[in-house]
């Protein structure tokens, strides 16, 4: 597929074109680092969902301090917390990764005596996930800087609109996971 050139730019359609004129064009830079033309990615749902995730994901790393966990590491934590014996295909599926993002996780929380790997007593080539008591002890802090953070997440998005925006994401999510395009 041939990319877009300056000179030769897509055709914009009216719906983006009555979009673009309402918001602005530019992305401000944090620190007095400028501004950048967005263009296209101005109106862009992906694109913007994305940057929030990433500011998300930025803010809980902030308040969860010096540990080193990140969200992904609480959502895995929380997952085998309450699924104990778990094994690693079912909980990548449940946090949305797969196997070549979420092997390294689960070594480096094994390193970091947070879970135990155990061979399944049903299936030997598989592993059953466990949190250790040092797991628990982590999930139970990054458990209460996720509470402030999300309190954060509800201040912007309104505690009077979080039900709707929830159950938005959630049918970005089911409607993109099952489509077949």
């Amino acid at each position: 597929m041939a990319q877009p050139s300056r000179a030769n730019p897509p055709r914009a359609t009216n719906q983006t074109k009555a979009r673009s004129s309402q918001a602005p064009a530019l992305r401000v830079l944090s620190g007095g680092q400028g501004r950048i033309r967005l263009g296209l990615l101005n109106d862009t749902l992906g694109f913007h969902l994305r940057l929030a995730q990433e500011a998300s994901f930025v803010a809980f790393a902030r308040r969860s301090g010096t540990s080193g966990l990140k969200p992904g590491h609480f959502a895995t934590l929380v997952v085998i917390h309450e699924n104990p014996g778990l094994s690693q295909t079912a909980l990548g599926a449940a946090v949305g990764r797969d196997k070549s993002t979420l092997t390294p996780r689960l070594t480096e929380l094994e390193q970091r005596g947070l879970i135990r790997r155990d061979r399944a007593a049903t299936d030997r080539r598989s592993y059953a996930l466990t949190l250790t008591p040092a797991g628990e002890g982590a999930l139970a802090a990054l458990a209460a800087h996720a509470a402030a953070h999300d309190a954060d997440l509800d201040r912007l998005v309104g505690a009077e609109n979080r039900a709707a925006f929830l159950d938005t994401l959630r049918r970005l999510i089911a409607g993109l996971e099952s489509d077949d395009r």
